[in-house]
Order: structure tokens, then sequence, then C-alpha cells
């Protein structure tokens, strides 16, 4: 499974529920987009050694951006921005979920549920 950003931010605000979930995942992915926003979102260095140790101990695997996942994201963009608000960080999650033929886990169902080839798992903490 793929966990979205705001996965990982409800485990950092000690949502068990969050935890939870990506303790009971066998596999434990996420995308080169979601990796850098967590390393974006620290306000200093100790945070990134942090975030680093984490994805380490519980075994997460990066997912690199691929032209295939790039392609499939701006398409994304081009079909749903409009309609519903995806942004190109949101595209490129779901795009390297669908490349990947793995369930997205999210909180943010609005900006997900609309493209149709993706699997979905929405969270609600």
């Amino acid at each position: 499974m793929i966990f979205d950003t705001d996965m990982f931010i409800w485990v950092q605000r000690g949502n068990t529920k969050a935890a939870e979930l990506m303790e009971r995942t066998r596999e434990r992915y996420l995308s080169i987009q979601t990796y850098m926003e967590l390393l974006q979102g620290a306000q200093k260095k100790t945070q990134h050694t942090i975030i680093k140790n984490f994805l380490t101990e519980y075994h997460f695997k990066v997912l690199p951006l691929t032209e295939n996942i790039g392609h499939r994201a701006s398409i994304y963009i081009e079909e749903y921005a409009l309609a519903s608000g995806v942004r190109s960080g949101d595209a490129i999650i779901a795009a390297t979920a669908v490349e990947n033929n793995m369930t997205l886990s999210s909180s943010n169902a609005k900006h997900f549920r609309i493209i149709n080839e993706l699997q979905f798992k929405p969270f609600t903490p």
C-alpha cells in the first residue's frame, strides 16, 4: 500500500488509527513526492533525521518518479484539476499508485476519489 503525505502527518500528531494501519500493512510504500513533502515540512535538520529513521525502521520503500508516472500525472491534472482541485503533488502520488498497481491510503478523499483507475482506501482519523 502507498501512503499519502497526510497519513504520516496523522502519525506525527499521535493518531493511533493511522499508526495502526501502517503497522498492520505488510508492504509499505510512499512516492518520491510524499518523501519530498515530508522533508520540506521539516523545520530543523534533526527532523529530517527523524523522518528518515522512521521510514527506515518501518521498512518503507520510496517509489521513484518515472516518465510514465509523470505522463499519467499530467493527464490527471488536465482531466481532474478543475473539477476536484487535484494539485500536481496529489496527481503524482495517485499516478505512482496506479502505475505500480497499488492501493493509496489517504484522508484526502476529495482529491483522489474522482480518479477512476485509482485503488483508493479512504482513511478517517
